[in-house]
């Protein structure tokens, strides 16, 4: 963090969360980050796997008309981004755990807070995913994007455990919409948990998404998305 210009800092149960600003030589813009404890959790640089999720997901989704599509984590945006530029997302809703990510957001304080202040179809709202996923669902959605974990073992609430069950997976079913589609962010690939959608659900497959490192020549990175649809037949 030597090189971080600090715009706002909170504390909070991982630690203290910080957003910051630095230069990178090839880029023309400011570079956005967030940091917990030293370490980075996610970087404007490097965001094409988060677009992925959305992106891939629209693909995959087998129905008509307008969508509607809930994001789990806010972050920087760049998922919820990715969903709203398809014109046929109707209404996203993003739940984020933290409020003082959101008031970052609607304070101006990141790169995408003027493009989402004009566009009214989104919504973002402060919760938790994954209690709303495994609760009773007040509305179906078309598309269910899940950017929180840093993979399905390596969780930064070992108590939501439960959502990488197959208990918690059924549950999880039932807030799509027919023809809706699940997908998962992961930093890496876990085969239990691709097993366990394949077996709750009627389609389920991997991406992995590689990209090269724009500050290190030679260097690339990799993280794996997770995808499932429809009810497997019992």
């Amino acid at each position: 963090m030597s090189d971080l210009d600090v715009l706002e800092s909170s504390d909070s149960p991982l630690g203290t969360i910080y957003l910051g600003r630095r230069r990178v030589a090839s880029q023309p813009d400011w570079v956005y980050e967030i940091w917990v404890s030293g370490h980075i959790l996610m970087s404007s640089l490097n965001n094409v796997s988060e677009r992925q999720l959305s992106t891939t997901a629209l693909k995959l989704h087998e129905g008509t008309g307008p969508l509607r599509v809930l994001v789990g984590g806010l972050g920087l945006g760049y998922t919820a981004e990715a969903a709203l530029v398809d014109a046929g997302v109707a209404k996203l809703r993003v739940v984020e755990k933290m409020d003082f990510v959101i008031d970052w957001m609607k304070g101006g304080l990141l790169p995408l807070s003027a493009e989402f202040a004009d566009d009214d179809r989104l919504e973002i709202v402060q919760g938790d995913i994954y209690e709303d996923l495994l609760g009773a669902p007040s509305e179906l959605y078309d598309l269910i994007l899940v950017d929180v974990d840093h993979a399905p073992d390596f969780r930064l609430d070992d108590g939501i455990g439960r959502f990488y069950t197959a208990e918690g997976q059924k549950l999880v079913a039932q807030h799509l919409a027919p023809g809706g589609v699940l997908a998962v962010w992961s930093a890496w690939d876990n085969a239990p948990f691709a097993e366990l959608l394949g077996a709750t659900y009627a389609r389920s497959c991997r991406e992995e998404v590689r990209w090269d490192d724009v500050e290190a020549e030679g260097r690339s990175f990799s993280n794996m998305l997770f995808f499932a649809s429809g009810v497997a037949e019992s």
